[in-house]
């Protein structure tokens, strides 16, 4: 690999497990491309509007205001190619995914959908069955996280047994946010381990916590660079040829500016809204580079 600055000044170790990264990358997969998302083509709904029972410590509703409420998306973006179908939760840890299927089923005649569900049982699940492409399943390995963040009794068992379910009947694609736990490590390597007696998944997707103003982690700090690359690095490793992508949640400006060329490192397949050192390291790596526009799990 090419001689970069930030690269040489990481300890030894790591150095030598982002090389183990890469060779796994090489050997997996030979056609040498990346793919960088830039998701400004899929439109992302919000089935509660603004509202969340839970107010989670590291969202608390703040990242529904951004969503288009599903009463609006038909008319604001009938055109779209795909949807992310998602909004707040009730006590339970569940989406209301059941609410608008009437909607749904409209918007489903238009573009492929993407869904973030929760904790939802078998039977919302086959209510759902007609109109999901794909479901993005926020994984979480650790009972205390959990409970600190989206304060919820529910445990690590509940969430593998709804991914499992999940599973049988459609294409998941796991999310691990590193640093979820106020910017703690903890949960993120018991997560890789359980996904790992999984069923089969092709994708898999590493978010960052991002210390949200409003939010009780709003003064916190985000994960290490090298802490956040490392849990990226265990993922790659452990799921040798599974797609790896570094998701749209994580920290920008000089955060992003480090991590981002060291995932490319890593051997990561796909970044979205990549920083411009990671083009450059893709680039000098003799990546092929890939653009689209739409959500990093289509």
């Amino acid at each position: 690999m090419p001689f970069e600055p930030e690269f040489a000044a990481l300890p030894a170790a790591l150095r030598e497990k982002i090389a183990q990264g890469w060779a796994v990358r090489q050997r997996y997969f030979p056609d040498q491309r990346i793919i960088f998302d830039y998701p400004v083509d899929t439109a992302v709904v919000s089935l509660t509007g603004m509202a969340c029972a839970l107010h989670c410590a590291h969202c608390n509703a703040r990242y529904l205001e951004h969503m288009l409420p599903i009463e609006q998306a038909l008319e604001r973006v009938p055109d779209a190619p795909s949807y992310l179908i998602s909004g707040g939760s009730d006590r339970a840890g569940k989406v209301p995914v059941t609410s608008h299927l009437d909607e749904i089923a409209a918007l489903a005649q238009h573009g492929r959908l993407n869904w973030h569900v929760g904790l939802i049982d078998e039977q919302e699940m086959d209510a759902i069955a007609p109109y999901v492409h794909t479901v993005s399943f926020d994984f979480v390995g650790d009972d205390a996280t959990i409970r600190e963040v989206y304060g919820l009794e529910r445990t690590v068992e509940d969430y593998t047994r709804t991914l499992a379910a999940l599973s049988r009947r459609f294409r998941v694609v796991p999310h691990i946010t590193i640093g979820l736990r106020g910017g703690a490590i903890g949960h993120e390597l018991p997560a890789l381990r359980i996904l790992r007696d999984m069923p089969h998944f092709d994708t898999l997707v590493f978010l960052v916590l991002i210390p949200t103003a409003g939010t009780a982690y709003e003064g916190r700090q985000p994960p290490a660079v090298e802490a956040a690359l490392d849990i990226i690095l265990e993922g790659r490793l452990m799921f040798p040829d599974v797609e790896i992508s570094l998701g749209c949640m994580r920290p920008r400006g000089e955060y992003r500016d480090r991590l981002d060329p060291l995932a490319v490192y890593a051997g990561v397949n796909r970044i979205v809204s990549p920083a411009r050192p990671a083009v450059q390291t893709a680039e000098a790596l003799g990546l092929r580079v890939e653009r689209r526009r739409e959500c990093c799990i289509f």
